[in-house]
């Protein structure tokens, strides 16, 4: 649904749609998968205006980035596992609760203390004036207690904020693993593609204020975001394989695309694929503006 919803905003405002195969989680990665879902996409007309981007094969990429990150004091080694965090919350007297965000209290802030390096992280809360302890190697000395809320504006959902530093907390940008973090990958592929503008799952919308912190410390430009409804199970959580939810039949591709229109509230009446992707894509324009567009503009997944 949020592929057809890109799509649908690029080509109903003059962009170019983008896809981008988000596979840096690579033990998950089940071969294959890629071209499945690229054929998927051609079946119901939606093909990308540039060939498709690997995460997996950027690796050198976002180490530039984290090395830049590191340098300038916003990216730190951390050395903590998932129970030391616990632990650390706790006992002080702040402990996770079910499903809510397991905040990191900035254990490693001050340095390793003998621990290994387990992962990098990305400091949220800083001092500008005490910048020069940043490029001292003392990112302890560049630290204030204020959180760090961000607000933005959804094309859908409105206005939006979080603060990060206390719902988060410094967030992972490579994992202990090696594999890099989705909000790093995310934020730099954006850029370099020229993203002006994402499409994604509501699921994503919490990533957000993340994403808009590492844009700002990296110094690049912030696209503007709409995130689409989700597709609930019977439990009321989004639904996936886990939960019972099947593959998408485009063997009957006008079917599917009428289903996914549905969800997001457009009911063409065309009989065939043609036909019904240009009336939706009148009707997506009616919705959501007609936003002039320019270079590359939009991301499917």
């Amino acid at each position: 649904m949020a592929a057809l919803a890109s799509w649908l905003d690029a080509r109903a405002h003059g962009g170019q749609w983008l896809v981008r195969i988000e596979d840096v989680d690579t033990p998950r990665c089940v071969p294959g998968t890629d071209a499945f879902i690229l054929g998927q996409l051609a079946a119901c007309g939606l093909v990308p205006d540039e060939a498709p981007v690997w995460q997996s094969r950027r690796g050198a990429f976002y180490q530039a980035a984290l090395d830049k990150l590191a340098l300038s004091g916003r990216a730190y080694p951390c050395g903590c596992s998932r129970k030391d965090i616990e632990d650390t919350l706790e006992a002080l007297g702040r402990p996770r609760e079910r499903h809510a965000e397991l905040v990191y209290p900035g254990i490693c802030r001050t340095g390793l203390h003998g621990k290994p390096l387990r992962a990098w992280r990305f400091l949220t809360a800083v001092s500008m004036p005490n910048s020069r302890s940043v490029h001292a190697g003392r990112a302890q000395d560049a630290i204030e207690n204020i959180a760090t809320s961000v607000q933005w504006s959804d094309r859908r959902l409105g206005a939006q904020q979080q603060d990060v530093a206390r719902e988060v907390g410094d967030f992972v940008l490579k994992r202990a693993d090696g594999l890099w973090a989705y909000q790093l990958a995310v934020v730099l592929d954006d850029a370099a593609q020229g993203v002006s503008h994402v499409v994604r799952g509501e699921d994503l919308a919490d990533n957000t204020a993340r994403q808009i912190l590492l844009q700002r410390a990296l110094e690049l430009p912030t696209p503007r975001y709409l995130h689409t409804p989700l597709v609930l199970g019977e439990n009321g959580e989004k639904l996936s394989k886990q939960n019972g939810a099947q593959a998408i039949d485009t063997d009957e591709p006008l079917a599917a695309l009428r289903a996914a229109g549905a969800l997001l509230g457009l009911q063409p009446q065309a009989d065939d694929v043609p036909g019904w992707l240009a009336q939706a894509c009148m009707a997506w324009r009616a919705a959501y503006g007609a936003e002039a567009r320019g270079g590359p503009a939009e991301q499917g997944r």
